[in-house]
């Protein structure tokens, strides 16, 4: 374990902290992936995936989840390893000390919402990764983590441009459990659930208004079983 953390960190002085990688780095993915196992052993977490066969087989896709915990894209890229997911993310998870530059490496970027244009970068780099098939995309169109009683907050809908643009289908996934891991962890186990709800693919997405992509999404999200268990 020592050994393995020594590795991270001394891997991670070779990242630039200021740059954008439109290149992925399968060597850093690999280290991401094996401090998820470990992360997912130590904190005792039964992870139940369903719907995985739906995911489109050769295809780069974008990635779209409820958010309620700040474990959910730790486990949803290593439910979805094989698919290389990086995340659209606040910039505080990119100056995380040693995997700030690991997912970094990883092609994970930061998204400012609260400036277009800069947002808008990164709309634009996310498409020329899906396009160069580096990495597939996740977004959580929420725009942040749900703690209100609500089922789902509002969708940031422009993120299904990405999508859009890039040609490529959009993978929508429920997830539950995750927002009791913290409260468990040690005593407990937490058992985690995801489900692929369904797929849209490019033709049926092409030149619709975002809006109507979102409320597509959003139905397909509250009609999970499991999304219907956290309810």
């Amino acid at each position: 374990m020592i050994t393995y953390i020594l590795v991270l960190a001394i891997s991670s002085l070779f990242v630039n902290p200021k740059k954008i990688y439109l290149k992925h780095s399968r060597y850093y993915r690999i280290l991401l992936n094996i401090a998820t196992w470990l992360a997912v052993r130590i904190m005792r977490i039964d992870i139940h995936a369903t719907g995985l066969e739906k995911i489109p087989k050769g295809s780069r896709f974008l990635l779209i989840q409820n958010h309620r915990s700040k474990f959910d894209p730790i486990l949803s890229w290593y439910v979805l390893k094989r698919y290389d997911i990086a995340f659209l993310s606040k910039e505080e998870n990119m100056h995380i000390p040693i995997f700030g530059r690991i997912i970094r490496k990883c092609c994970f970027m930061s998204i400012d919402r609260k400036h277009p244009a800069k947002a808008m970068e990164t709309v634009n780099n996310a498409v020329e990764l899906l396009k160069n098939d580096e990495v597939s995309i996740g977004v959580y169109p929420e725009g942040t983590r749900n703690t209100s009683e609500e089922p789902l907050l509002p969708f940031h809908n422009s993120m299904f441009k990405i999508a859009q643009n890039a040609k490529v289908p959009i993978v929508i996934m429920a997830c539950h459990g995750t927002a009791v891991i913290k409260d468990n962890f040690p005593k407990k186990r937490s058992s985690v659930y995801f489900d692929v709800t369904g797929v849209l693919k490019p033709e049926e997405i092409e030149g619709l208004k975002t809006n109507v992509i979102g409320e597509e999404v959003r139905k397909q999200i509250l009609a999970s079983s499991i999304f219907r268990k956290s309810l």
